[in-house]
């Protein structure tokens, strides 16, 4: 299987680079990985709703024009659907067995994600209510990711 991490922004942060990369290296057995980050708009602080509208829609060009065509895309969103872990591994399951061995997970900015980016997405996903900065969604994307693998074998895996 095939997965992209679709993420905006440049993670800079030393501790969640490495924690990536390590559920990356173990994530090899059963899938390539591949991280894909699209510049962030640089926007300030205070901003109106028409420039936030604007400054999603340019990072969900970019995120866009990343997704392969036969992509089932799963965005991150705090209203989509909330999955246990088990479920992500069913889900992740059922994929691979019909045969969607390209799967897109998206990661928006500090806005959330383009509407453009949402209408295109096969599943939205949440991982709760709270907001998460953007960054460290990234780790508990890549971990959830190798648990469902972990799942799906039957192999043990810490709880």
């Amino acid at each position: 299987m095939n997965i992209q991490i679709i993420t905006v922004g440049k993670l800079k942060e030393n501790y969640l680079v490495q924690g990536i990369a390590e559920y990356v290296k173990r994530l090899g057995p059963y899938a390539k990985v591949q991280i894909v980050e699209v510049p962030d708009e640089k926007a300030p602080e205070s901003m109106s709703a028409a420039e936030e509208v604007q400054v999603k829609q340019r990072e969900g060009e970019r995120i866009l024009a990343k997704l392969h065509a036969d992509a089932y895309v799963v965005a991150l969103a705090i209203d989509g659907k909330p999955l246990s872990s088990e479920e992500l591994a069913r889900q992740v399951q059922d994929l691979a067995t019909y045969g969607r061995s390209h799967v897109a997970f998206v990661i928006g900015g500090s806005l959330g994600l383009a509407p453009e980016v949402l209408a295109r997405a096969d599943l939205k996903l949440s991982f709760g209510r709270m907001t998460l900065p953007h960054q460290l969604m990234r780790l508990v994307l890549v971990e959830q990711v190798y648990r469902a693998f972990k799942i799906m074998r039957g192999e043990p895996y810490h709880k």
